[in-house]
């Protein structure tokens, strides 16, 4: 039922976005069409699809005019258009290839969208004047031409946050000055954290893909990334300009109010459990060898199968484009050196598998000083060193 429920959901989506996105908006207006019209930021408030979970920001166009050549126009200028079946897209995704387009899509449909899903939608007007207004509509237009709508997209520094914010600073005229935060220094992963802190899963998977880049504390800007960030450094901030200051936000309205949100767990058990569970079976099955001097090697080529499958990803990642993935220390435990091992192991032929399995242990728990780890890697790790000196012990007792 839930399968079926999202596949409307997203046909419903698809309708919103794809078939509006060729839509422009019409010729340049006379200077006084500008007196009645509004510019807003939106921020939509996250739901429960994991591509969401981070919320979404976008700009509204709203002719006031009630008659004329632009009557009625009003769109919703959405910078989080992508063709999920576009050629090797989760491969581009992974390696931070991913290419995003500008689209327009009709404000009420754009709302419709998110009330579908029970997410707010906040509406920020703001204080532009007429030029200014005027000066945003042809960065808008500009950006809607073919060769500049679509955009390399990442997730920390270029997305559908960032792109509103930095049009909006370009066509200002006087200096846009932001209230900085006391004590709020987060670093990417804890906000990354903090957005998925209902899907332990998610968390896990970021944890895991996130280097020690993501754990450098962030400044405003920074922060920005995260729409509910921008929307409250917007509120705070002032515009200066001919010796006055003036607030950005002149007006806030709730466009869609919350709905309920109904958080569906995944899986049953957090990485955390399933971490214990792994520490338990090895506890276990070495019990089991040490009484029987003797090691299994179906255990061995499992615990070795899984950290190779996993340090595929993680080196893979090395050569992402996303900068926060480029350097994780996890892949001093988590890498494909077991896939060179295991052959001999499975033949219990001599290796000298367990003395790097040693050393890799000993420099992963160093650089936990520099990197924070993802739920439950500390637990794997310790899985590990009771193999190695499992391993150890019967080999000691053999020779």
């Amino acid at each position: 039922m839930k399968q079926l429920k999202n596949f409307f959901r997203i046909l419903f989506f698809l309708f919103c976005t794809v078939r509006e996105v060729s839509a422009q908006p019409g010729a340049n207006p006379p200077t006084e069409y500008f007196d009645s019209v509004e510019v807003s930021l939106l921020t939509c408030s996250p739901h429960e699809e994991i591509y969401s979970l981070y919320g979404h920001s976008a700009l509204r166009w709203h002719d006031l005019h009630q008659q004329g050549v632009h009557q009625g126009e009003d769109i919703a200028f959405n910078w989080g258009v992508f063709n999920f079946e576009g050629a090797f897209f989760v491969i581009r995704f992974v390696f931070g290839l991913t290419d995003y387009e500008l689209g327009l899509i009709p404000y009420d449909k754009f709302c419709a969208y998110y009330k579908y899903w029970n997410s707010s939608v906040t509406e920020q007007v703001l204080n532009l004047s007429n030029a200014e207004k005027q000066k945003l509509r042809e960065y808008l237009v500009e950006n809607l031409l073919p060769e500049n709508r679509v955009y390399r997209y990442n997730f920390f520094y270029d997305n559908c946050s960032t792109r509103p914010r930095n049009i909006i600073e370009r066509c200002l005229t006087g200096k846009l000055e932001y209230a900085q935060r006391e004590e709020y220094t987060p670093t990417y992963r804890e906000m990354v954290g903090f957005s998925t802190r209902n899907h332990p899963w998610a968390r896990f998977g970021n944890d895991i893909l996130l280097g020690v880049k993501a754990d450098l504390k962030t400044d405003l800007r920074q922060q920005e990334f995260l729409p509910e960030n921008l929307m409250f450094d917007f509120d705070h901030a002032k515009i200066y300009a001919n010796g006055v200051y003036s607030p950005l936000v002149k007006e806030r309205r709730i466009a869609v109010p919350p709905g309920v949100q109904i958080i569906e767990r995944d899986f049953p058990l957090s990485p955390m459990e399933c971490a214990c569970l792994l520490l338990a079976l090895s506890i276990l099955i070495s019990v089991i060898e040490l009484k029987r001097k003797k090691t299994l090697v179906l255990w061995d080529v499992i615990l070795m199968t899984m950290q190779g499958l996993a340090g595929c990803v993680l080196f893979v990642m090395l050569f992402s484009q996303h900068p926060a993935t480029s350097t994780n220390l996890q892949i001093l435990l988590l890498n494909p050196v077991p896939f060179f091992f295991l052959p001999a192991v499975i033949r219990r032929k001599p290796t000298r598998w367990q003395n790097i399995l040693f050393v890799m242990i000993i420099l992963f728990f160093v650089g936990g000083i520099l990197q924070r780890y993802a739920e439950g890697m500390y637990i794997v790790a310790l899985c590990l060193l009771i193999r190695a000196c499992v391993h150890y012990h019967l080999n000691k007792k053999s020779s």
